[in-house]
């Protein structure tokens, strides 16, 4: 085991030790955090750039069920190791977890402690605050085509809610493996994010989404509906998949919602759950790290850090995240 030394400046964690009922009453101490010592198995990564999530934002509100108290929250981190293996001190790594800022310590912090399994080193040719950045969306978009199948040439992919984060990173990892993407989100004009390949787009706010899915394909649907949005698009996806087609679903507003079970029967159709939460920092890296190639030969790109922010300013990028702010916000701890 080896170390090196960090910054002489005085390390600062967030800690939040009760529920708060709204955004107002939160609490967020940054409170002094000596540099832990790594035990046998774990490591101790200096965190240079952390993104603040909306999960990340509701869990210190207490919406969050399994979350703990107290503790430090943030799942996201980008930094460098400096105790832990011989052969990981020094590196620079990236990572995100379930369990990460909700049932443990997590990235709001100069110092984060992780099971050594669940280093991977950060992509070259992309900047710490980006690399802090892309966990939580970029690992619950994998996640979902994984246990659907990854997308791939001769394919179609609709990418439902496709504005916010985990639908910008569902379509470039449908575009990258080669799939056709259809994406629809709430604005008129071009697909707002990055794609390695041309992507169609749809404004929901402009007519029977479903009708022009099946339009653009020629009456056929899709193979892969990624609904990250749930109840609002669910009619519109089920009638949006070709024969056999899955579709993925991550959030929802409503819980409750009409399923015609006979066409879910005779469409041969799947449907897929994803709780990014239940993944832990060992699998949620693993799945970073299947994407590391493409973060380094450009086919994925990392979003655009819209602001970084201190720990003393924390509160400020919670407010902005829970606002609803499609910006995508670091802490630099």
């Amino acid at each position: 085991m080896s170390a090196v030394m960090a910054e002489n400046t005085t390390a600062l964690a967030l800690r939040v030790n009760q529920k708060a009922a709204h955004l107002d009453e939160l609490r967020l101490e940054a409170a002094p955090q000596p540099q832990p010592a790594a035990k046998p198995g774990f490591a101790v990564v200096r965190v240079c750039a952390a993104a603040v999530n909306p999960s990340d934002v509701k869990a210190t509100l207490g919406i969050m069920p399994q979350a703990v108290w107290p503790r430090t929250p943030g799942r996201d981190f980008a930094g460098v190791v400096v105790d832990g293996p011989g052969d990981w001190v020094g590196r620079e790594v990236y990572g995100s977890g379930g369990d990460v800022g909700i049932t443990r310590d997590g990235s709001h912090a100069r110092f984060l402690v992780l099971p050594a399994e669940a280093l991977r080193d950060k992509p070259r040719g992309i900047s710490m605050d980006e690399a802090g950045a892309v966990g939580v969306p970029f690992v619950t978009a994998y996640e979902g085509f994984r246990r659907s199948g990854m997308p791939r040439a001769g394919q179609t992919v609709l990418v439902l809610g496709a504005n916010g984060k985990v639908g910008q990173a569902a379509v470039q990892l449908a575009a990258q493996g080669g799939a056709r993407v259809i994406a629809v989100q709430r604005r008129a004009g071009p697909f707002e994010g990055f794609a390695c390949a041309p992507v169609d787009v749809i404004d929901a706010r402009e007519g029977d989404v479903a009708a022009r899915v099946r339009e653009l394909t020629h009456g056929r649907g899709v193979d892969i509906a990624y609904n990250t949005v749930g109840s609002a698009y669910f009619d519109a996806a089920n009638k949006s998949m070709a024969k056999g087609a899955t579709q993925i679903f991550i959030s929802t507003h409503d819980r409750a919602v009409p399923f015609d079970i006979f066409a879910f029967y005779r469409g041969m159709h799947t449907y897929v759950g994803i709780d990014s939460l239940a993944m832990d920092c060992i699998a949620s890296t693993a799945q970073l790290d299947a994407m590391r190639e493409g973060f380094e030969r450009g086919t994925l790109k990392p979003f655009p850090v819209a602001r970084a922010y201190t720990l003393d300013e924390a509160i400020d990028a919670y407010r902005l995240v829970l606002s609803g702010s499609t910006d995508r916000v670091v802490l630099r701890p």
